[in-house]
């Protein structure tokens, strides 16, 4: 484990580290010191080549409420590559409401695995401010669904997510995170070298 106030990173044996939001009492809103440890977090992942993948995920029943609006951060700075950049494969274990920011940050993992009560929400339209990246959505989303999340901040369910591909897998409450680490194992099996090539390719 190592020593962060507002994050938990647990390393297995098998590879797999395992980032957590950790402010459950605040839904894991992201403020400026939990995104500059999540940013810190995955630069020490990308350097570690006993590390060959990565969970993202947070504590509690909320993957995060988002930008905490009482200390906002710089929040690039904690998107994965964004902020910092591997060729490692990020999974997104998601549960729960992912808003905001954090939605932006499950969007620029590499692979996303929802529990059937995740719920992906950006709001920013209702509360007038937003960042570019969200953008990206428009890549990962048929253009029409981006814009009804984005522009009208309807709520996009687990099941609807996979139905129009944003989510990779849908697995009952609880289970997310453990799905998240059997596929990091099951990228394990692949030739490192290939898919971190071709990763770098897509980038």
């Amino acid at each position: 484990m190592s020593n962060y106030e507002f994050i938990k990173v647990e390393n297995k044996d098998n590879g797999v580290s395992i980032i957590t939001l950790n402010r459950p009492e605040k839904k894991n809103a992201l403020n400026k010191k939990l995104i500059e440890e999540l940013q810190d977090a995955f630069v020490t992942f990308d350097r570690d080549d006993s590390r060959l993948e990565a969970v993202l995920t947070g504590a509690g029943n909320t993957f995060s409420a988002g930008a905490d609006l009482t200390d906002m951060p710089e929040l690039w700075r904690g998107i994965p590559n964004v902020g910092s950049q591997t060729n490692k494969p990020v999974i997104a274990a998601v549960t729960g409401w992912c808003v905001g920011g954090a939605l932006v940050m499950a969007m620029m993992t590499d692979l996303i695995v929802a529990s059937d009560t995740a719920k992906f929400y950006y709001p920013e339209a209702k509360v007038g401010f937003t960042g570019g990246i969200i953008s990206g959505l428009v890549n990962r989303l048929p253009f029409h669904a981006a814009m009804e999340v984005i522009l009208l901040c309807r709520t996009l369910e687990a099941d609807r997510a996979y139905q129009l591909g944003f989510v990779n897998q849908v697995v009952p409450d609880g289970e997310h995170v453990q799905a998240a680490v059997a596929m990091a194992d099951e990228l394990a099996t692949m030739a490192p070298l290939v898919h971190r090539t071709l990763k770098s390719f897509i980038l």
